[in-house]
C-alpha cells in the first residue's frame, strides 16, 4: 500500500514538473519577411496573446521576446494578415507575414465608421500618412496636391497659409466652397492644426453615396482624417526632423531702370507731356525691387513622438515645431503643436478614448500689397540715398501711381497675429450582446486668433509718411463643440449574409465672436507691446458675433451577399437655426442617399477566367446641401443717415431706408449626386485601376440678382435662384511590383475631367458680373449666366493693334498702339453689347503620377502634378494709375511706333479704353511640375543595434523643383472665390523648397 502510494506521488510530481517546465518563460527570437519578396518587415508587432507583452522588429526584421512555452505569439503588420504562431517551447520563430493581395481586406475610414475596401460602393479614395510626410508641405492638405483623381489644390505662398481646395469642381456662387474634414469623428472647416506627421491616413469622400451621412456640411466634399494611434507594446520614440530653404522660382523680370524710363517717356508723350528723363540711359539697370525685398527663406521642422501600450491601453504622443520665414523679408511663421491620443478598455465590453490636439502659432506679417508695389515701383528709385535716407519717388517726379519705396512700406509695416487653438474630442464606446455597439462622443474646437497693427509717426518720403500713429487690434474666437450618439449593429447570418446598421443622434452648436479696436497717438517703445490705456485718441471699438445650432438624426444600412452584392442606403435629417423660418421653413432638410456594388469577379462565370484577379461595378446616388451660407441672409437690412428738411427755418429730420430686397425666405443649396465607377485588379493584383462618372446638380443654389440702381439699393434679391452642374470623368491606374527582396517599386497615374456649368437662372440670362480686382477703370472681368461656367471670363476680343489714329469706325477715339476690338454685333459700334466669354477659370483637366521605388536602404520617391483647360486673367499688365514699371516681356513687345507690333498695345495700356477686360490679358493657366522628388537612405541595422537605435533615416528632399507654364506671371496657382477665380492681381509667389532630414526611431 505504502509502495503505491509512493509510484502515485512520483508520477504526480513526474505530471507537476512537465507541466510546471512548459510554463516557464522562454526566450525567443526569430525575422519576420514578407511571404512573397523575403524583404524584412521593420516595426511588426509581436505580442503575447492575452498579454500586454509585446515588442517589434527591428530594421532587420528581428525580434526577441520573453513568452511562456506554450504561449501563443500574434504577429500584426499594416497591409499584412496577421498570423498566431504557437510557441511550443520554441526558442527560434521565422514568421513570412502574407501581404493582403490588392489591399481587398484594407480596412477603409468611411462616414462613421470603417469598412473593407471590396465593400465599399462609394467613390473614395485613400492616401497614407507616410505619403503625407514625405514632402516638406507644413500643410497636411497641401501634400495631397496630385495624389487624387478629382481633387484641385491651389496653393498660396504666404507661410502658415492653408490651400484652397474643391473636390469635382464649384457648385455654388454664394455659399461657401469650404470642405468638411472629420478627424477621429469630430467635425471641422480646416486642419491647420494638425501636424502632418501626426497623421495615419486620409480618407477623401467624392460622391453623394459616400458624404450624404454628413447632410448639410457635406455639399462640397469631405476628407476623414486619422490620427496615428498607440500600439501594444514596448514604447517606442520616434524623431522626424527637416531643415532647408525656399526659393522663389519662375520669377518675372521687370523692365530695368533705362527700360522703364524710355518706356514712361513714350507714355509722357502719348498724354500730350513733356519727357521726364532727358537721358534714360544714365540710369543703368538701377533698382531691382524684387532682389531687395525677397529672399532665400528659411524653414526647418521638428517632431518627437511616443507611441506603446500595454494589455488594456494605448497611446500616442507628440510634439511639433515648424519655424518657417516667408520669402519677403521680415515675414515670419512660427508653429507648435501637441497632439495625444490615448486609448483604454477597462473592461472587455467596454473601451475609451481621447483624441486631442493644441496649437499655438504667431506670425510677423507684411503687407498686403507688397506684391504689386513691387510689381509697380520705378526702378530709377534707389532704395537708400548716399545719406542714407530712402529713395524717394516724389523726387523724379513720377506722380501718384507709383509714389512708394517698397523698402519703406516693409520697414514701417508693423503687423504681428497670434492663434491659440485646442481641439478633442473623448468617447466611450459599450458593446452589447455581442453584435451591437454604443457609442457616445464630446468634441469641441475653441481658439482665438488675434491681430496686433501698429504705425509710429514717421517721414521716410513725401508720400510715405504718418503725423500720428495708430494702433489696431483685432480679435476673433470660435467656441463651437459637437456631441453624437451612434448604436451599431453588426452580424453575419449563415455565412453569406453580412448586415450592419448605424443609427444616429448629432447635436452641435457653433459660436463665433469678433471684436475689432483702434486708436491713434498711441506711444510706441519698439517692444511689440502696445496697449489702448496709454493715452491715445480717436478710439473706434466695434464687435459682432454668431451662434448657429444644428440637430440631426441619421441612419445607414450595410448590406453584403457573399461578398459579391452590395448594397450602401443612408438618410440624414439635419435641423439648421439660421434656415428656421417658420411657419414657411421648419428648418430641416432630409437626405437620402443609396449605394449599390457588385463584385463581378466573385461570379462563378468568372472562375476560369485568367484576366482579371478582381472586378467590381459600382454605382451610387446621394443628396447633399451647403448650409455655409452668410449669416442671416433672409433678413431685410436699414441704413441710417439720411436727413430730409422741412420748414422755415429749415429742420433736418432723420430717416432710414431699407437697401436690400429679400425673399421670404432661404432654403439650403441641394446637390444631387449620381456616381458610376468600376475598379479591377489584372496580373496577380499587380495592376489596379479605378474609373468613374459623375454627375452633380446643385438644385437652388443662393446668389445675388443683379437690379437696377434707380432702386436706391446696396445689393440686390438673395434667393435661390440657380441651379449649377459639374460633370465628369476620372481615372487612376497602379502598377505595384516586388522584383526581389531587394527592389520593389510602384507607379501611378491619375486624371480627372470636369466641366462646370450653370444650367439654369430663374430670371433667364440675365448675368450676374464680378472680379473687379485689379481692373482700374471700375469695369467688371467674370460673368456667371445660364449655359456657361461660373465666373467665366468676359470683355472684348482684341483683333489687333492700330497702326495710326481713328477718326471714324468703330472706335473713333483710338489712338496708334490701342487695342483694336472685334465688333461682335457688327453694329459699327464698340461698346458692352461686343462683350464675349474669353476663358474658364474652373480647371477641366487635372492629373498626377506619382512613383516609388526601394533598392536595399535606398529609397526614391517622384510626384508630377499638373493642371490644363484653365485660364487667368493677368490683371497686373494694366493694374495701374500713373507711371507703374513694366513687366521686361511686355517693354520688349510693346508697340512703339507704325508696324512694330499688332499684338501688344503701347505703353498706354492702363488708359481707360485699353485697361477694359479683354482677350489680351486673359492668359492659359495649365502647367506640369515636378511635385515632389525625396531620396532617402536607410542605415544598416547592424550598424545601430548597438547603440540601441531602431532605425535611422537620412532623406533629401526637393518641392516644386521644375515648373513649366507659359503663363507670364509667377505661378498658375491663382485661387479665389466663385466670381473672383483666378484674376491675378498680387498673388504671393510660389517657391521651390530644398530640405534635408532625418528620421530616428528609438
Amino acid at each position: 500500500m505504502k509502495r503505491s502510494f509512493t509510484i502515485s506521488g512520483l508520477v504526480l510530481f513526474f505530471f507537476l514538473f512537465i507541466s510546471s517546465a512548459f510554463a516557464q518563460n522562454v526566450a525567443v527570437r526569430g525575422k519576420v519577411t514578407d511571404a512573397s519578396t523575403g524583404e524584412t518587415l521593420i516595426g511588426v508587432s509581436v505580442l503575447v496573446k492575452g498579454t500586454s507583452n509585446g515588442a517589434q522588429t527591428d530594421v532587420n526584421g528581428g525580434y526577441s521576446i520573453n513568452a511562456p512555452s506554450n504561449a501563443t505569439l500574434v504577429f500584426s503588420y499594416i497591409g499584412y494578415t496577421s498570423q498566431e504562431v504557437p510557441v511550443n517551447g520554441q526558442l527560434l520563430i521565422n514568421v513570412k507575414l502574407q501581404a493582403q493581395a490588392n489591399s481587398l481586406s484594407e480596412v477603409v475610414v468611411v462616414g462613421y465608421g470603417t469598412q473593407k475596401k471590396v465593400d465599399v460602393t462609394g467613390s473614395i479614395a485613400t492616401v497614407k500618412g507616410d505619403e503625407i510626410a514625405k514632402q516638406a508641405s507644413t500643410n497636411p492638405l497641401s501634400a495631397l496636391q496630385g495624389k487624387v483623381a478629382g481633387l484641385n489644390i491651389v496653393n498660396s505662398g504666404s507661410p502658415g497659409s492653408s490651400p484652397q481646395i474643391t473636390i469635382r469642381g464649384t457648385g455654388t456662387i454664394y455659399g461657401g466652397t469650404g470642405l468638411l474634414y472629420v478627424v477621429d469623428g469630430a467635425l471641422y472647416d480646416d486642419i491647420n492644426f494638425l501636424n502632418p506627421a501626426d497623421i495615419d491616413n486620409i480618407s477623401i469622400l467624392k460622391d453623394g453615396s459616400s458624404t450624404a451621412i454628413y447632410g448639410e456640411r457635406a455639399a462640397n466634399g469631405v476628407i476623414l482624417v486619422t490620427t496615428k494611434r498607440g500600439k501594444k507594446g514596448t514604447a517606442t520614440v520616434n524623431y522626424n526632423a527637416y531643415a532647408g530653404w525656399q526659393h522663389v522660382t519662375n520669377q518675372v523680370k521687370m523692365a530695368d531702370a533705362t527700360e522703364y524710363a524710355t518706356a514712361i517717356n513714350e507714355l509722357q508723350t502719348e498724354n500730350g507731356a513733356s519727357a521726364l528723363f532727358a537721358d534714360p540711359a544714365s540710369f543703368g539697370k538701377g533698382t531691382d525691387w524684387y532682389g531687395q525685398i525677397l529672399r532665400d527663406a528659411f524653414v526647418t521642422n521638428h517632431q518627437v513622438s511616443i507611441n506603446g501600450g500595454a494589455e488594456k491601453s494605448d497611446y500616442n504622443l507628440s510634439v511639433g515645431y515648424l519655424d518657417q520665414d516667408g520669402i519677403v523679408k521680415t515675414n515670419s511663421y512660427n508653429r507648435y503643436t501637441l497632439h495625444l491620443t490615448d486609448n483604454y478598455q477597462p473592461y472587455k465590453n467596454l473601451k475609451l478614448g481621447i483624441s486631442a490636439s493644441g496649437q499655438y502659432s504667431r506670425s510677423r506679417n507684411v503687407d498686403g500689397g507688397i506684391f504689386h508695389e513691387l510689381y509697380g515701383a520705378a526702378p530709377v528709385v534707389p532704395v537708400y540715398y548716399a545719406d542714407g535716407t530712402y529713395g524717394d519717388p516724389s523726387d523724379f517726379n513720377l506722380g501718384g501711381g507709383n509714389n512708394y519705396n517698397p523698402q519703406v512700406t516693409l520697414d514701417y509695416f508693423n503687423s504681428h497675429s497670434a492663434n491659440y487653438r485646442f481641439t478633442g474630442n473623448a468617447f466611450a464606446e459599450l458593446t452589447i450582446a455581442k453584435h451591437f455597439k454604443l457609442r457616445s462622443s464630446l468634441g469641441g474646437d475653441f481658439g482665438e486668433n488675434e491681430t496686433l497693427s501698429y504705425i509710429p509717426v514717421y517721414k521716410a518720403t513725401l508720400s510715405q509718411q504718418a503725423t500720428q500713429s495708430s494702433l489696431s487690434r483685432n480679435r476673433s474666437e470660435t467656441r463651437n463643440w459637437l456631441q453624437e450618439n451612434t448604436l451599431t449593429y453588426d452580424n453575419t447570418f449563415a455565412n453569406d449574409h453580412h448586415v450592419t446598421v448605424l443609427v444616429g443622434y448629432s447635436s452641435e452648436q457653433r459660436q463665433g465672436y469678433t471684436l475689432n479696436a483702434s486708436a491713434q497717438n498711441v506711444p510706441g517703445d519698439g517692444s511689440y507691446e502696445y496697449y489702448f490705456s496709454t493715452n491715445g485718441t480717436n478710439y473706434n471699438l466695434s464687435d459682432a458675433g454668431s451662434l448657429l445650432t444644428f440637430q440631426s438624426e441619421f441612419a445607414r444600412v450595410n448590406y453584403s451577399y457573399k461578398d459579391t452584392y452590395l448594397l450602401n442606403a443612408s438618410v440624414r435629417r439635419d435641423g439648421n437655426s439660421q434656415f428656421y423660418n417658420p411657419p414657411s421653413n421648419n428648418g430641416y432638410s432630409v437626405l437620402p442617399a443609396v449605394g449599390l456594388g457588385w463584385v463581378i469577379s466573385n461570379e462563378d462565370f468568372m472562375k476560369n477566367q485568367h484576366i482579371f484577379n478582381f472586378l467590381k461595378l459600382r454605382g451610387g446616388y446621394g443628396e447633399v446641401a451647403n448650409a455655409d451660407l452668410p449669416f442671416n441672409v433672409a433678413k431685410a437690412t436699414i441704413n441710417g443717415g439720411y436727413y430730409a428738411i422741412f420748414g422755415n427755418p429749415t429742420v433736418a429730420y432723420p430717416g432710414s431706408s431699407v437697401t436690400t430686397i429679400t425673399p421670404p425666405f432661404i432654403v439650403v443649396e441641394r446637390s444631387h449626386n449620381t456616381d458610376i465607377g468600376l475598379e479591377g485588379g489584372l496580373l496577380d493584383n499587380h495592376l489596379t485601376f479605378e474609373a468613374d462618372f459623375y454627375n452633380r446638380v446643385t438644385k437652388n443654389a443662393v446668389f445675388a440678382i443683379p437690379v437696377l440702381g434707380s432702386l436706391g439699393l446696396t445689393g440686390g434679391p438673395i434667393g435661390n435662384q440657380a441651379d449649377i452642374q459639374n460633370r465628369g470623368f476620372e481615372f487612376l491606374v497602379t502598377w505595384k511590383k516586388s522584383v526581389n527582396k531587394d527592389f520593389s517599386y510602384s507607379v501611378s497615374g491619375n486624371f480627372s475631367i470636369n466641366n462646370n456649368k450653370v444650367l439654369n437662372v430663374s430670371t433667364g440670362r440675365n448675368p450676374i458680373y464680378g472680379g473687379g480686382n485689379g481692373i482700374t477703370n471700375g469695369a467688371l472681368a467674370t460673368i456667371t449666366v445660364e449655359g456657361q461656367p461660373i465666373g467665366e471670363f468676359y470683355g472684348y476680343k482684341v483683333a489687333g493693334i492700330f497702326q495710326q489714329d481713328q477718326t471714324s469706325g468703330p472706335q473713333p477715339n483710338a489712338k496708334a498702339g490701342d487695342f483694336q476690338y472685334v465688333d461682335e454685333n457688327h453694329d459699327g459700334v464698340i461698346d458692352g453689347r461686343d462683350r464675349v466669354n474669353l476663358g474658364n477659370p474652373n480647371p477641366k483637366y487635372n492629373y498626377g503620377f506619382n512613383t516609388s521605388f526601394t533598392y536595399k536602404g535606398f529609397d526614391l520617391a517622384l510626384d508630377f502634378q499638373g493642371v490644363a483647360g484653365v485660364s487667368i486673367y493677368n490683371a497686373n499688365i494694366a493694374y495701374r494709375f500713373g507711371n507703374e514699371n513694366f513687366t521686361q516681356d511686355f517693354y520688349q513687345h510693346r508697340w512703339h511706333g507704325a508696324g512694330t507690333s499688332n499684338t501688344y498695345p503701347s505703353v498706354k495700356v492702363g488708359s481707360n479704353a485699353n485697361s477694359a477686360p479683354n482677350s489680351f490679358f486673359v492668359e492659359s493657366g495649365a502647367y506640369f511640375r515636378v511635385r515632389n522628388a525625396q531620396l532617402g537612405y536607410t542605415l544598416p541595422g547592424n550598424l545601430l543595434s548597438k547603440v540601441g537605435v531602431q532605425k535611422v533615416r537620412f532623406f533629401a528632399n526637393a518641392q516644386n523643383p521644375l515648373n513649366f507654364f507659359k503663363y507670364k506671371g509667377f505661378s498658375p496657382e491663382v485661387g479665389g472665390g466663385p466670381t473672383e477665380a483666378g484674376l491675378d492681381a498680387n498673388v504671393y509667389p510660389l517657391y521651390a523648397t530644398y530640405n534635408f532630414g532625418v528620421n530616428v526611431t528609438f
